[in-house]
This record gives structure tokens, sequence and C-alpha cells, in this order.
């Protein structure tokens, strides 16, 4: 087998690994794959394509982890649709239980449950947001 097939192979491996993990480290490996495959292709050889590869990997990992990390961390005054809720302070409209229950948002309605499933809150407790599931907010004191 050629060697720029095995970078191609090593660059669609690591980018699954990327899907899998999320760490957004093997995604800028990944990418270094692809100059390393090149140099193979063109005959370079095996010390050759590993060099490319190694700086190609480190400066992947300089530059694009920490933009996607960036991204990632989002910040409350840009963020939009259920996201933006997320820290938001309801008011509990109808007690809000395992089972259930009804908040305000914002001055929408929205069906809720407690973060953790043991607590209890009652109609008029001000929670705050801690995540979207669907259409539910769940929510803590």
């Amino acid at each position: 087998m050629p060697d720029w097939v095995f970078w191609l192979i090593a660059a669609a491996v690591l980018a699954a690994g990327e899907v899998a993990t999320l760490g957004f480290f093997l995604g800028a490996v990944s990418l270094a794959a692809l100059p390393a495959a090149l140099v193979a292709a063109a005959g370079g050889s095996l010390t050759l394509q590993l060099i490319v590869f190694i700086l190609a990997s480190l400066g992947s990992l300089a530059f694009i982890r920490p933009v996607a990390r960036r991204h990632l961390n989002t910040p409350a005054s840009i963020r939009t649709g259920t996201a933006a809720l997320i820290g938001a302070r309801a008011t509990v409209i109808e007690r809000v239980h395992v089972g259930g229950g009804t908040v305000k948002i914002g001055g929408e309605e929205w069906s809720a449950r407690p973060y953790d499933e043991d607590e209890v809150y009652d109609e008029g407790a001000r929670v705050e947001v801690l995540k979207i599931e669907g259409a539910t907010a769940l929510v803590s004191d």
C-alpha cells in the first residue's frame, strides 16, 4: 500500500475519533495527516513525511484548537435560540417536580423539571435555567 494511502486512512480515523470525542485534539492532528499524504504522494521519504506530520500537528494544535475552544464557550450576550436561555432566571407558574411543571422565562411559558430530580419548586419560586432538553427547561434554585 502506498504511504499516501496510509496517511489518508490515518486522517479519516483521527477525524472519526474527533467526532466521537469532541475534544478538539484529534481533528487538528487529522488535518496534519493531509500534508504528510501530499509529501508521500510526491515521493518524499518516511522521515520527511513524519517531520511534516509533526510540524503540521503542532501548527494546527497551536492555531486551530484555541479558536475551536473559544467558539465552544460563546458568551451569553451573543447566544441565540434555547442556548440564550441557559442561566436565565425563571418564575415557577405551576409546581415543578420530577413529573413536570411550568415556568415563565422572559415572558414565555415553558414546561419544566427540576435539574435534581429530588427537588420540588412551588408556585412563585425563582429558579435558574440550567439546561434545555427539547421544549423542557431543567431548573434549579
